[in-house]
């Protein structure tokens, strides 16, 4: 398996000292991929009885095609969106950013995109909640195509191109596109059909071994590989790090077949720098 590792995005803070810190400190013990969370907008809970949801406007979230801009220069990482809320922008646009990161990184990116569950979000950035799955299987279709044509004509539902392009292309033909999502069927299947791969949050024993062969039979029915979705899942270091607990999560996930593997260092109350100091115990403890 790939091992990569979380971007501690609520709790690392805005020092950019900090965020280099995590960054080149990941890369130079061995992790091979850094993954970033996306949210725009927190919501006040206080106004809202019944309202549920893991953030609120307390919680901070580094934007990631920013981020992934200023920590290019600075570390040999793959670089992972996990996930973009996709519906909430313009397809082109991210199709443009998604290039220049790419370029700029020596074709270094892989895209992970989700259709997200926050409404406020949605409602504050003026795009329809109802209609955001549709719209992202568009989105999909639509950027690849950016990525990989000269000019692209292109009517769709949402989405009207006439004869235009986008420069520089991506050094990946087309980037890599990795879908989020729980264990629903209908994203099961748009899994299998569309994404390069899942980037999953279901643990094996919880319905992970149900759901992989809805993505396969899905991947086999629009004529690709079974095999051709990559797995990527997440272990929790905890504080202090238990070594043991890491490696049998780590057991679990490669048993289900993944081919990534993402280690979080959130939750456990760590200061912004602690986050750095446990990646060498981890990477240590995974690799044996």
């Amino acid at each position: 398996m790939h091992l990569g590792v979380i971007f501690p995005q609520t709790e690392i803070g805005p020092d950019p000292g900090t965020v280099q810190r995590f960054v080149r400190t990941a890369d130079e013990v061995g992790f091979e991929y850094l993954v970033a969370y996306d949210h725009v907008l927190g919501a006040d809970t206080a106004s809202r009885p019944g309202w549920q949801g893991p953030y609120t406007f307390h919680s901070q979230f580094h934007e990631p095609f920013v981020l992934f801009g200023y920590i290019a220069a600075v570390t040999d990482l793959e670089l992972v969106t996990g996930v973009l809320i996709l519906p909430q922008r313009q397809a082109v646009l991210v199709a443009k950013q998604a290039a220049e990161v790419d370029v700029l990184t020596g074709g270094r990116l892989r895209l992970g995109v989700g259709i997200g569950w926050n409404d406020i979000e949605y409602q504050a950035l003026g795009v329809d909640f109802a209609s955001r799955a549709a719209l992202y299987e568009e989105q999909v279709e639509l950027m690849r195509r950016l990525w990989t044509e000269e000019t692209v004509t292109f009517e769709g539902s949402f989405h009207h191109v006439d004869r235009a392009g986008i420069l520089p292309r991506p050094v990946q033909q087309p980037i890599p596109v990795w879908m989020g999502g729980g264990t629903r069927r209908p994203v099961l299947e748009r899994i299998g059909r569309q994404s390069d791969g899942w980037i999953c949050n279901t643990p094996p024993g919880r319905g992970l071994e149900e759901a992989l062969p809805v993505v396969r039979a899905a991947a086999a029915q629009a004529g690709r590989s079974p095999d051709a979705v990559g797995l990527q899942g997440i272990v929790t270091a905890g504080d202090p790090l238990d070594v043991e607990r890491l490696q049998r999560q780590a057991g679990r996930w490669e048993a289900a077949g993944a081919t990534h593997l993402s280690v979080s260092t959130m939750g456990a109350g760590r200061s912004p720098e602690a986050h750095a100091d446990c990646l060498a115990e981890a990477i240590k403890a995974l690799r044996g």
